[in-house]
């Protein structure tokens, strides 16, 4: 005589659970405990992130791969990149633009332009 094929738990026996018809529960604490609330974050420290330095200058030459070379106010040159905001708008730059440029304090020879005075 064969038997019929296994087809997972049968409905009675000793894994039937209680009368209510769900799984029984053990008694204890329960599995998941949420962890304790983070202290709140303190509004100012002291050491913030370094600003871009704000810097007007004119084009002084225009290089391959949308890179320029611009002449600060003071008489240096940085090197300088299009900001993605004039790439798409499709802002061109001629020599003798005025351009607002941000450099980071790190790397004063470079440079990104983010505005076209005129």
């Amino acid at each position: 005589m064969s038997r019929p094929p296994n087809r997972g738990p049968s409905r009675s026996g000793p894994n039937r659970g209680p009368s209510r018809g769900g799984p029984r529960r053990p008694s204890g604490p329960p599995r998941f405990v949420p962890p304790p609330p983070r202290p709140p974050e303190p509004v100012d420290t002291g050491k913030q992130k370094e600003e871009a330095i704000e810097l007007e200058g004119t084009i002084a030459a225009v290089l391959a791969g949308t890179m320029f070379r611009v002449k600060l106010r003071n008489g240096h040159e940085v090197l300088a990149h299009i900001s993605g905001k004039m790439r798409k708008k499709f802002i061109r730059l001629v020599i003798g633009d005025a351009v607002k440029i941000e450099m980071s304090p790190y790397d004063m020879d470079k440079a990104r332009i983010v505005y076209r005075i005129g």
